[in-house]
């Protein structure tokens, strides 16, 4: 048996470190915030793999979540999270990450400052049975379909909200480049005509 106490570190809106503390009273107190890490894993066919957090959890049990999602540990680094996280919630130990965004998540339980990373899997999983029940791919409209009926854990809800808000403000701030850059090209051979 672990008796070992999982300490995290208390921070800022910055992510700067304030204090240390054991999770056992971080967890509950929502004025503590404290650093997680998630990693939305696609497969090949753009659906998502989330997983179904054990009866067992004291946050969100028996909710579909975020493909990976984790506290990292007093004096560990972001890249050292993920990667831990990766390997112990899913059995991925190779996968290219991508870190897309970062936010704050609060509920009346937790703070968290979740760094959100990415990428894309068809491999195996082997998803560690004492923490989650099931593991599956699903669509992006099926997410949808399911977002506010209780299916999904609040904090995945956050997620996905802040990505799909995310990637179309990218795919508008892309369409606008475009657009800017089209225009000037056609001022550019207009200019050529005269």
């Amino acid at each position: 048996m672990n008796n070992k106490v999982e300490l995290l570190a208390v921070v800022n809106d910055r992510g700067e470190i304030i204090k240390t503390l054991p999770r056992s009273e971080i967890h509950g107190n929502p004025s503590l915030m404290h650093r997680v890490v998630h990693v939305l894993v696609f497969n090949s066919k753009g659906e998502l793999l989330l997983q179904k957090r054990s009866m067992n959890k004291d946050v969100a049990a028996g909710k579909w979540d975020t493909s990976v999602g984790g506290h990292v540990n007093a004096g560990e680094t972001l890249d050292e999270a993920v990667m831990r996280e990766m390997e112990e919630e899913l059995g991925i130990t190779t996968c290219a990450l991508e870190f897309l965004y970062h936010y704050v998540h609060s509920n009346e339980y937790e703070t968290e400052l979740v760094y959100t990373y990415s990428c894309s899997h068809d491999g195996r999983i082997n998803f560690q049975k004492e923490e989650i029940d099931e593991v599956r791919p699903w669509s992006m409209d099926e997410i949808k379909r399911n977002i506010g009926n209780g299916t999904l854990s609040d904090n995945f809800e956050h997620e996905i909200q802040t990505y799909i808000r995310k990637k179309l403000s990218g795919t508008r701030e892309i369409q606008q480049k475009q657009s800017f850059v089209s225009h000037q090209l056609l001022c550019l051979i207009l200019k050529a005509d005269d």
